[in-house]
């Protein structure tokens, strides 16, 4: 809203008036208001809590540590929301597309974990919302961000192409679109993503589709959306899967945030986007100051989320954080570099497939379950012993704050490569 008084105010002359005109100004605003909100707001939140009753149902486990967090505050993603909501609402352009769907996005998401939430604190429901009925809420968000993907004409992608090249896409599959923001013979509508150790870092998914002409063009977007609902609905629990140790996924989604907020400032400027020889995306430069809200609300939480955590995040926090995670990735293109950038979540997501899978196969066939890991998601695999499982190491287990510092170091590690590969070809 400071961004869009400043703009109406544009023609009078205020000092530092052209400060609101810079990405970087904006996103490093949105990001301290955004850290303010969650360490201020956030104090007098969890006392409502405590006053409240609001705590954590802790079942024994058999972890160290794990009965010391029963009755500690949960629903705390409410302090994570609202301190995105500050800093977005403040110093983002709220008329750009990309804004936009990652605000539907937050609040959407952040209504679903807390209508789960709720029903489990407040309904005394252990299980909160069916699986099935947050699965459907998470699939009707990703056909409407897959949609607007491909049917709105504010969010195209440059391509280098010639007037020849352009002509002959329009009258193949009429997938141009003009843009104010850059020429209109190579501003188009495109199912291309970015994908590394190749050329261009380019893959298109119309290469997945069997047909070509009229019903190969429906078939591609076809492809794109089913794409773009598996990444929504896979971040999105797969966050969630990882919120199980203080800190854990608040920390490792930060370190994602940072690099998702670097290639959408570099994916929205015309010539560091030439420079990295990566698309230019018209418009996502502001998805920088979305993120830099998004990882400034992460840090301030963990303030109180740290060990021993004072709050957690639940349902409320887990489930949007991995949505914005993957609805921006997929608006910058990048979803296919998800595995890598967010392999924590990854891997933790796998360790829980790969465990029930086995030992429904192994109770099938012997008569009784096996187990891979000593108890899944992964991170509660270091926690625990005396568990028979095929991977026993470590043969003692870790302190909590241990395993999740180690966790934030792998999720640099993953960042860093990631961002490197733009230049690997």
């Amino acid at each position: 809203m400071i961004y869009h008084l400043f703009q109406s105010l544009k023609e009078y002359d205020i000092p530092g008036q052209g400060l609101m005109t810079y990405l970087s100004f904006r996103a490093i605003f949105a990001s301290i208001t955004a850290m303010l909100v969650a360490v201020f707001a956030g104090k007098r939140i969890i006392r409502w809590l405590q006053r409240r009753q609001i705590g954590e149902e802790i079942r024994d486990l058999g972890l160290e540590g794990q009965l010391q967090k029963k009755g500690t505050p949960t629903m705390g993603g409410v302090i994570i929301i609202i301190s995105i909501l500050c800093g977005v609402l403040l110093f983002a352009d709220l008329t750009n597309i990309y804004i936009i769907l990652l605000l539907i996005t937050t609040v959407w998401l952040g209504g679903l974990g807390f209508t789960d939430d709720y029903i489990k604190v407040f309904k005394h429901n252990k299980d909160g919302l069916s699986e099935k009925s947050k699965l459907i809420a998470q699939i009707m968000l990703g056909f409407a961000i897959a949609l607007t993907v491909c049917f709105s004409g504010d969010i195209v992608v440059r391509e280098k192409v010639d007037a020849a090249e352009i002509t002959a896409r329009a009258m193949d599959d009429g997938a141009v679109s003009v843009s104010d923001t850059a020429p209109a013979q190579d501003v188009v509508k495109s199912t291309k993503t970015t994908i590394p150790f190749v050329k261009n870092h380019e893959f298109d998914y119309k290469w997945l589709s069997p047909f070509k002409g009229t019903f190969g063009w429906y078939c591609k977007w076809a492809i794109y959306v089913i794409m773009i609902v598996i990444v929504i609905t896979a971040c999105s629990n797969g966050t969630n899967l990882t919120d199980g140790m203080d800190g854990l996924a608040t920390g490792t989604s930060a370190i994602a945030g940072v690099v998702l907020g670097i290639f959408a400032w570099l994916s929205g400027n015309i010539i560091n986007s030439d420079y990295l020889n990566i698309m230019y995306i018209p418009g996502t430069g502001e998805i920088a100051v979305f993120m830099a809200a998004f990882v400034g609300a992460l840090i301030g939480f963990l303030w109180y989320n740290s060990f021993p955590a004072q709050v957690f995040m639940g349902d409320t926090g887990s489930l949007a954080i991995g949505g914005i995670i993957g609805v921006c990735a997929i608006l910058i293109r990048k979803e296919l570099l998800l595995p890598i950038l967010c392999g924590v979540f990854f891997v933790e997501s796998l360790s829980v497939l790969m465990q029930r899978f086995y030992f429904k196969y192994t109770r099938k066939r012997y008569g009784t379950g096996r187990r891979i890991f000593k108890m899944t998601p992964l991170h509660h695999h270091f926690q625990k012993e005396g568990i028979p499982a095929l991977i026993t190491a470590p043969k003692r287990a870790l302190p909590e704050a241990k395993i999740v510092v180690r966790f934030w170091i792998i999720g640099i590690i993953l960042a860093v490569l990631t961002i490197a590969m733009l230049k690997i070809r």
